[in-house]
């Protein structure tokens, strides 16, 4: 019953994008072929796929604009292409809101590991979806974390608010709020985050955290500016603060 997902492959060199989606339709994904922005712009008014791989090295228009206009108007995973020497690109992709990386010229079972684990931590939950509203009171209250304004239900990856509807995360944000969750009251340096999120690109993520948790912050404190669940502590890192919890 569950459809093939849907994956577009944006590359400016046919041999690369070729090979690549010849790989991933032959691992039963549905794919779609696209030489640069302006065709992916026309498939995504069709139809927004399930995730997308984008080169970030285009002659026409650059990757990280790609990126930054895609992420304004949907939430669809992103996986670059770098080339390795390009580790600048990587930080501002992150940053940017993209999930993941695979440098070039990549390694197509890796790139399958990341596109697999990139959807899975995407995958809206089908069985939430027709009581929605009822999901957080229904899961299980382990498995509920309240931030702020918000509640992060780690089972399903979901950040939701009171009256059930979800707000959309990255796979990078769920990453550090799961951190936070499991290490309440406890002061976390940058190191020690990217060490328990399992970022494999230390440098890159080290870069973006802060702006992660900036974005985060706009998702789940009461007011922004004065952030008070996620706390910055001088000199040491970043602290979460539960609010008491209500009965």
């Amino acid at each position: 019953m569950s459809h093939s997902p849907h994956i577009i492959v944006v590359d400016d060199e046919a041999p690369a994008r070729e090979m690549v989606g010849d790989y991933l339709r032959m691992h039963g994904f549905a794919v779609t072929l696209c030489d640069g922005g302006k065709s992916l712009r026309a498939e995504i008014e069709t139809k927004v796929p399930d995730l997308v791989v984008l080169d970030l090295n285009m002659p026409e228009e650059d990757g990280l604009s790609i990126i930054r206009d895609l992420k304004a108007k949907t939430n669809v995973p992103v996986i670059m292409l770098t080339a390795t020497a390009s580790p600048i690109d990587r930080v501002v992709g992150l940053e940017l809101g993209a999930d993941d990386y695979v440098a070039k010229p990549c390694e197509l079972r890796e790139l399958m590991a990341r596109i697999r684990s990139v959807l899975r931590r995407s995958a809206p939950r089908p069985t939430a979806a027709p009581a929605s509203a009822a999901a957080p009171t229904k899961a299980a209250p382990e498995q509920l974390v309240r931030f702020g304004t918000k509640w992060l239900d780690l089972e399903a990856q979901a950040l939701r608010d009171d009256d059930g509807n979800e707000h959309p995360l990255t796979a990078s944000e769920f990453g550090l709020l799961k951190v936070f969750a499991a290490n309440p009251k406890r002061v976390l340096s940058r190191e020690r985050l990217l060490e328990l999120a399992n970022a494999r690109d230390a440098e890159a993520f080290d870069r973006a955290v802060d702006l992660r948790i900036m974005r985060i912050r706009r998702k789940i404190e009461p007011d922004p500016t004065k952030p008070a669940v996620i706390r910055t502590i001088r000199g040491g890192g970043y602290l979460f603060s539960p609010a008491a919890e209500r009965p």
